[in-house]
């Protein structure tokens, strides 16, 4: 029995000494895997500021300088000139028409009482960048002496007449050019929401309607007494100076503002 006990203390011994090598290197391999978390975490932080250091363009800066140049340059332009200008000023004093205009719209409208009407008229400083250079022979004219109009290109100007106590509204399309509006035809809608609404569904409802005839076909005396019934309600020579004029005062400072939202996103 003694030799038994004497060989399991030995078994026992041998047992317990092969076992700690093998705890320890369980132990080493847990302290590996542990190291292997933070190496992968360093290697995602240090792509994630590469990306961020990089996603600036490389023509950004230059761009950015040339947009700086210009908003420089237009804002110099105009340094010295009123905040209003005397044109503007003027046309407020009359207190005939009233401005709405909304920043960042290309389109203006100048609203009107005249007894129980409103005039509504419409037009758009797009027209501005769309008017196509004079032709050669034109240009040489001009240079030959003949005094040319300080506002030559035509601007698309529409308005609308309604009355309070009545039906139905009177659209009439022109081209303002010259210090003149040219009637192009003047039309006629029962439903006096469907002549004025801005709106697709209104415009396509329109599309299918009789406007009324091109203007220049009708009786001379009927063209005459128009153009009188359009003065009387101050569609006249003022205002077709007017809308030149205020058309590039609001392109410039459209032109400024697009200059600046366009740097700012840029830089941001």
């Amino acid at each position: 029995m003694s030799v038994l006990r004497a060989l399991r203390q030995v078994t026992a011994s041998s047992s317990r000494a092969v076992a700690r090598p093998v705890a320890r290197s369980g132990s080493l391999r847990l302290a590996t895997v542990q190291l292997a978390p933070r190496a992968s975490m360093t290697a995602v932080r240090a792509f994630s500021a590469s990306v961020c250091r990089f996603s600036e363009g490389s023509t950004d800066v230059v761009l950015s300088q040339k947009l700086a140049e210009e908003l420089k340059y237009e804002k110099e332009a105009v340094a010295d000139a009123p905040e209003e200008p005397e044109f503007l000023k003027t046309f407020k004093e009359e207190g005939i028409w009233e401005i709405q205009d909304v920043a960042g719209n290309d389109e203006v409208t100048l609203v009107r009482k005249f007894g129980n009407e409103t005039i509504r008229m419409m037009f758009s400083i797009a027209d501005i960048q769309n008017a196509e250079e004079e032709p050669e022979y034109e240009q040489e004219a001009a240079e030959g002496g003949e005094e040319q109009p300080l506002h030559s290109y035509p601007i698309r100007s529409s308005f609308s007449i309604t009355k309070a106590n009545g039906k139905g509204s009177i659209n009439i399309d022109t081209m303002c050019q010259e210090g003149a509006f040219i009637i192009d035809n003047m039309s006629y809608y029962r439903d006096a929401q469907l002549g004025t609404e801005l709106t697709a569904e209104a415009d396509w409802k329109r599309r299918g309607l009789y406007i009324g005839p091109q203007f220049d076909t009708l009786d001379v005396s009927v063209q005459e007494e128009i153009e009188k019934w359009l003065q009387e309600r101050g569609i006249n020579e003022n205002l077709a100076m007017f809308v030149p004029e205020y058309s590039e005062y609001k392109e410039q400072k459209e032109y400024v503002r697009w200059l600046e939202n366009v740097k700012n996103f840029v830089d941001a």
